[in-house]
């Protein structure tokens, strides 16, 4: 349940962080994210961070901890399972 959970979050979150990308402009060119109004600057005209970059890094933040929430979550599964296994007890006889 929670790894479906976590697995959708992170697929999600994964094609948002492409599109929002895409849309933002570059350093030298117009891009998408300037058509349909102005600027749309957090801390003034001036300086600060525009919202699609904000965006971009909390997307980016959710991306990493989802694939190292699903890394943790995977190996934990995997020792559950390897320790609940029964494993054939062997007789050693002494060699001499």
């Amino acid at each position: 349940m929670l790894q479906g959970l976590l697995s959708f979050i992170f697929a999600f979150s994964a094609i948002l962080l492409i599109l929002l990308i895409l849309i933002q402009k570059g350093k030298g060119s117009i891009g998408i994210g300037t058509m349909g109004g102005g600027s749309q600057m957090l801390f003034g005209g001036s300086g600060g961070q525009d919202i699609f970059q904000k965006a971009t890094w909390v997307l980016g933040a959710i991306l990493i901890f989802g694939s190292l929430g699903l890394a943790i979550l995977k190996s934990k599964k995997q020792t559950v399972s390897y320790t609940q296994q029964q494993l054939p007890v062997q007789n050693t006889a002494d060699v001499e």
